[in-house]
């Protein structure tokens, strides 16, 4: 099968967050994602506003993977991706539009959160594409990463 991306639209996101709950790590449901203050309505809000670009990743017209970021702030808000898709390059290009369309907004520095654990796949991934570590934490005691772009 071939797999498309292209620009989130906010019909996607029913998609996307049934996708979050099926993720190998870092899995959220829509109840642990509406405690984070994240809802279907304020997902569609933002893609449609802007506020939150995004891409998705297709095969045979289903989403098997996104990222979002933050407009205002330059955080790369989310990326997921299903278990059977992982290690195919989905992620990186997924990552890589979404830093892309920062990169035309005029962002110098874009920041994402994980896991400081390097058992935990995030760990290694970004890191092997280049963001590195700032030494700060956010609330939830993840690490923060910070890519500077050129």
């Amino acid at each position: 099968m071939t797999i498309a991306y292209r620009r989130a639209v906010p019909e996607d996101t029913p998609a996307c967050v049934v996708l979050r709950g099926r993720t190998r790590e870092n899995a959220f449901s829509v109840e642990r994602l509406a405690e984070a203050g994240v809802t279907l309505e304020s997902w569609q809000a933002g893609i449609a506003d802007g506020s939150l670009p995004g891409h998705v990743a297709t095969e045979a017209d289903e989403i098997i993977g996104y990222c979002f970021g933050e407009r205002e702030t330059g955080e790369i808000a989310v990326l997921a991706l299903l278990p059977d898709h992982e290690n195919k390059g989905v992620g990186r290009t997924l990552l890589n539009l979404v830093v892309a369309d920062f990169r035309e907004l005029g962002f110098a520095r874009l920041f994402l959160s994980c896991s400081p654990d390097p058992a935990v796949r995030s760990y290694g991934f970004y890191r092997h594409l280049g963001w590195t570590s700032t030494g700060t934490f956010d609330h939830r005691d993840d690490e923060i990463l910070e890519y500077r772009l050129a």
